[in-house]
């Protein structure tokens, strides 16, 4: 019988893999340092535009949708370096990181073009922007319930898992004695 050997290198266990391996994690810690950097300048901007904002003549409605804006986006490069911290721990990627960035992204789309049509909203344009949003955020929410559902179905039912740990053990039946 005639075997035949595969042309390419086997990865498994290798030199080759462990070298993919610290390529991959050194693109991860410059990921990471780059979403650093990005946080701190968007914190130091955040800060210099309020400060400008209150020192002048200002519009309160101005600085706190800034100060609104950025801050969400601030949250969001907070859970991206969230989900690189989780992805170098686990050398696994994960889904519900990233589900719920999104759904902090559509909340903030949310919020930022409702505070800017409060004035003059019309169905024509805001109004579908703001129904396709919904609907984007009602569906990253139920995908992010199912997936956390399907990975770890212990957390949903805490208080049923603790009665079946913590129950007696059945007592005899009454009038029965040894």
């Amino acid at each position: 019988m005639l075997t035949v050997r595969p042309i390419l290198p086997k990865i498994e266990g290798g030199r080759v893999q462990g070298l993919l391996q610290l390529i991959e994690d050194g693109i991860h810690l410059v990921v990471a340092a780059l979403l650093v950097l990005l946080a701190g300048l968007l914190t130091v901007g955040v800060v210099h535009d309020v400060i400008r904002s209150v020192q002048g003549p200002y519009r309160e409605e101005t600085v706190v949708l800034s100060a609104l804006d950025n801050g969400l986006v601030l949250f969001i490069v907070a859970e991206l370096l969230h989900t690189v911290r989780l992805t170098i721990r686990n050398q696994t990627l994960d889904a519900e990181p990233f589900l719920v960035v999104g759904l902090i992204a559509g909340i903030r789309k949310v919020l930022i073009v409702t505070a800017e049509a409060e004035a003059s909203f019309r169905w024509n344009v805001e109004g579908i922007e703001l129904l396709i949003l919904a609907g984007l955020i009602l569906v990253m929410a139920t995908a992010a319930y199912v997936w956390r559902r399907s990975t770890r179905p212990g957390d949903y039912f805490p208080l049923q898992e603790a009665r079946r740990s913590s129950s007696p053990a059945p007592s005899p039946a009454p009038g029965r004695g040894p």
